[in-house]
């Protein structure tokens, strides 16, 4: 058999989903029929005004949230930066504590007000495993009065979950703003905000089968922002710019879709992960599993990091998965100054050696597609 003839598999879920077929027929109508403004005041623009507030309210119900407290973003990057910059020039803030395994959209963004002298960033210890260091994050607080803390619920590349109600509780005695990235969680695990003790979370819809190019903010009533796109009174004046309303619609029902079947989702994805884990244990006594994504039921289920550890090019090898058709991403902590590696497996092990691929899953693989996977890998790195 031929590459051409072979089947795709995409096991890149973490970098993107897939748009639901249910999702793709909710937004349709809002191509073809509702196309007018929101921000008219004529009876079109009424119409579309009410559409956009549906799904604010659905998202909002979701997240047993105010509608009030949801403001309709471009993605989880508008989100992150809109908290941090806001908190910077408008909050007081002087010293922003997040991690070395965060999301570029949070770490760049620190960085760069650092570099103007805006802000001091603070860096958390991590464990061997990714943990974050709860002790040294209490003293980074108590050190630091009126900071803001930046740290994602679900890592991206190593799968490791944060103990909001821990960290938000220490937030709270230090008198400290918690705003987390949930980029990866949002749609794969609940987010009640009235049993979590944090002020700011992000979504992304193409993270939980959405369209591209819409997201959301959730900020506690109270902790106070400002936006960082001017130009207009949309969101109740924190969002300049005309809405997307076709996104909001998608996003909405992707979430809704998500809540709904959660459960079934969930015990889908693990099962497949588990039967991975087994699999590539058998055909490679040895591998290793970067973080904790290796631990199917302490982790973010949906993301596995695998390390082989006699495979020196990560490159070359998922340059072949792909020549099969088969998609994942890259992440070997890279030492050698010749190209970008992980910055995160970076933090964890600088001196690790061999590939590390991150292999990520969905509602939609199976466990045959994984099949077909392992026999790849098998003759590849063999």
């Amino acid at each position: 058999m031929t590459s051409t003839t072979k089947t795709p598999i995409y096991l890149d879920n973490a970098a993107t989903t897939p748009v639901d077929p249910a999702v793709w027929q909710e937004m349709q109508p809002f191509f073809e029929q509702f196309t007018a403004n929101p921000s008219s005041i004529h009876s079109h623009g009424r119409q579309a005004k009410v559409i956009v507030e549906k799904a604010r309210k659905a998202v909002a119900t979701l997240l047993n949230a105010s509608p009030a407290e949801i403001f309709f973003t471009s993605g989880g990057t508008e989100a992150d930066n809109t908290v941090i910059q806001s908190a910077v020039l408008y909050g007081g803030v002087k010293t922003i504590i997040t991690s070395p395994l965060e999301h570029h959209a949070v770490l760049h963004t620190a960085e760069a007000w650092e570099k103007l002298g805006m802000v001091k960033v603070q860096l958390v210890q991590i464990n061997a495993e990714g943990d974050i260091d709860l002790g040294h994050l209490e003293s980074l607080l108590a050190e630091n009065p009126n900071a803001l803390v930046s740290l994602m619920h679900g890592n991206n590349e190593i799968g490791n979950l944060l103990d909001l109600k821990a960290v938000g509780a220490l937030c709270q005695q230090y008198g400290a703003s918690f705003h987390s990235d949930t980029v990866q969680t949002m749609g794969h695990f609940t987010h009640d905000v009235q049993a979590l003790p944090v002020d700011f979370l992000v979504g992304a819809a193409h993270k939980f089968h959405g369209p591209k190019g819409i997201g959301f903010l959730y900020a506690r009533a109270g902790a106070k922002f400002h936006p960082l796109m001017h130009g207009g009174a949309q969101e109740r004046n924190q969002r300049g710019g005309t809405e997307n309303v076709y996104g909001m619609v998608g996003l909405a029902k992707a979430l809704s879709m998500a809540y709904a079947q959660m459960d079934e989702h969930m015990e889908h994805i693990k099962s497949i992960k588990s039967y991975f884990i087994e699999g590539l244990q058998k055909r490679f006594p040895g591998i290793q599993f970067n973080g904790r994504s290796g631990e199917v039921d302490n982790s973010l289920y949906t993301v596995l990091n695998v390390r082989f550890p006699s495979v020196a090019d990560g490159d070359m090898l998922l340059f072949q998965l792909d020549i099969e058709k088969i998609s994942a991403s890259g992440g070997s902590a890279c030492s050698s100054g010749t190209s970008v590696g992980s910055h995160v497996l970076s933090a964890l092990n600088p001196t690790a050696t061999g590939a590390a691929i991150r292999f990520s899953f969905s509602k939609n693989n199976t466990k045959e597609e994984i099949d077909r996977v392992l026999e790849v890998l098998e003759r590849l790195v063999k």
